[in-house]
């Protein structure tokens, strides 16, 4: 594995940040329920972390003051207000910037780690995918990539369509076959029934290097009731496909928010036991957001752990339709539609 020394010393003007999970997460396994809270952002956290890394961790320490010092600033409320509403709203001179701005990104860290760096003489005559990036693809390889339809508010894909590359736009949280689930053993009665799709992967399909960097959208046209745990659903969704159709000792790409966030912690430590992880931060893209990278190299994707997290995560998603089913079932205008009288 690279160390962080190493890596500081490329010729980039701008070092990244690097470290391996072995100097963020303990070898003990979080169960993400004890202790654990809210904070500002909405991401779980725990206590004992916390206090931890405040003990332990200057630099944490560091930023935890002056996320407090923002937070209690309405200057910084109307920063990231605007940053937002830039983000929903951009015109197509803005969407480029943003284009660009991901481009240099991936360049930045393919510099750094060589992640990008795919064989893609390495697939056979019948498995000729080498890339699977399951929100929209950037790259000149052979790939596969999904991204929300503009029409449903997914983001306009800026990239041209070579003929290496197979273009797909669907909503993947509605994957259910893909996930486990038979579309024909969905009750008539959910209110997604008609949405969720039939299979979109063959079991031999495998990649080289998958990109998890989906995140829930603003604009997303979807039915209330999903919102809670709509980014739930897409993580879980993104992670149990991507490690479910990588090739033994590939690499993913995966993005996530706060370190010290439970829900971080724990896919760290998770996929510590089957892969090389370090975490990346761009210098300044996103500099002042909590969201980062998790590099995943060396995956011994065809390992009893990797398999076990591939079967939790689908059993998660089952899990979160069963919670949102349960919580539409008992809505107030759900029992006055029983009661006939609505």
């Amino acid at each position: 594995m690279t160390s962080p020394a190493e890596l500081q010393d490329s010729q980039m003007n701008a070092p990244a940040v690097i470290s391996s999970t072995s100097e963020t997460c303990s070898q003990k396994e979080m169960n993400g329920e004890e202790h654990a809270s809210l904070d500002r952002g909405g991401g779980r956290v725990s206590y004992e972390v916390v206090e931890y890394l405040l003990k332990e961790a200057p630099e944490f320490r560091r930023l935890s003051e002056l996320r407090e010092k923002a937070w209690r600033n309405p200057a910084g409320d109307k920063f990231f207000e605007k940053q937002r509403n830039t983000a929903d709203n951009a015109d197509k001179k803005t969407a480029r910037i943003f284009f660009n701005m991901m481009r240099d990104m991936a360049t930045h860290i393919n510099h750094l780690t060589g992640v990008f760096q795919i064989n893609t003489d390495s697939a056979g005559p019948d498995n000729k995918k080498a890339i699977l990036d399951i929100i929209a693809p950037q790259s000149r390889a052979r790939a596969v990539g999904f991204s929300l339809p503009t029409e449903k508010g997914g983001h306009k894909v800026l990239l041209q369509h070579p003929r290496n590359v197979t273009l797909k736009f669907l909503d993947i949280t509605m994957l259910a076959a893909d996930m486990g689930v038979a579309v024909t053993d969905i009750p008539a009665e959910h209110p997604d029934a008609a949405n969720l799709l039939p299979r979109q992967f063959k079991p031999e399909d495998q990649f080289d290097l998958v990109l998890c960097d989906g995140q829930v959208l603003r604009t997303h046209d979807r039915a209330d009731y999903r919102e809670k745990r709509e980014a739930t659903r897409l993580s879980l969704t993104q992670l149990a496909l991507g490690l479910g159709h990588l090739k033994a000792g590939g690499s993913m790409i995966v993005l996530l928010h706060k370190v010290e966030a439970l829900d971080s912690l724990n896919l760290l430590y998770t996929f510590d036991k089957f892969a090389t992880v370090r975490l990346y931060k761009h210098p300044k893209t996103h500099a002042k957001r909590s969201s980062f990278y998790m590099l995943a190299t060396n995956i011994r994707a065809d390992s009893d752990a990797a398999a076990t997290a591939v079967e939790r995560w689908r059993r998660m998603w089952k899990k979160v339709w069963d919670i949102q089913a349960n919580a539409l079932e008992k809505a107030p205008f759900m029992e006055r539609n029983i009661q006939g009288t609505v």
